[in-house]
């Protein structure tokens, strides 16, 4: 009669050399996968990161022009955020334009789920950017800060914050749309 310990040990078996294959993604073994680079760019530079940067500033200026109303009181801060609610819409419609056609043009960038996921953020924030501009238009300048115009003006903040953190995504961890050869000056 075996005792308890080897009886145990008996038990256990010495663990086999299991081969366990390494996962690939399917989507990666695409021929054109790698297919990353600018096709809507002047001179290598893409016209989407070019143009992006104005609807960001412009709609965080916008909130702090609110704010700045807030705080003073002057008039003046409400027809400035009039003016770059509607800066940031027209540019946010060019930047969405260009994104657009990288989108549809590029076969690595298309493949990506990660992309559409930037596109309808994006255009969920150009949303955002329209009917920030357009209730300050119909509304009119100092009656529509408060309270909706600097609640819709912190919302695109965020919305822009979480759409630029997807977008830096796509660019600094996937290479997507940018040159991969570099050129001589």
């Amino acid at each position: 009669m075996k005792s308890g310990a080897a009886e145990r040990s008996s038990a256990r078996t010495a663990p086999s050399a299991v081969c366990v294959p390494r996962l690939q993604d399917p989507v990666a073994l695409v021929p054109r996968y790698s297919l990353t680079e600018s096709r809507v760019a002047i001179a290598g530079h893409p016209i989407h990161a070019m143009l992006v940067a104005f609807p960001v500033a412009l709609g965080c200026g916008t909130f702090g022009a609110d704010l700045l109303f807030l705080w003073t009181g002057d008039l003046f801060w409400p027809r400035a955020a009039v003016w770059a609610a509607g800066g940031a819409f027209v540019f946010g419609i060019l930047a969405g334009i260009a994104g657009t056609m990288e989108l549809l043009l590029v076969p690595g960038i298309r493949m990506r789920a990660a992309s559409w996921t930037h596109f309808i953020i994006a255009m969920t924030l150009l949303s955002a950017l329209g009917l920030n501009w357009g209730f300050r238009l119909h509304i009119g300048t100092a009656a529509a800060v408060l309270p909706f115009g600097i609640l819709m003006s912190g919302l695109v903040v965020a919305m822009t914050a979480f759409t630029g953190w997807h977008g830096g995504k796509l660019v600094f961890e996937y290479q997507l749309g940018s040159s991969t050869h570099s050129r001589a000056p």
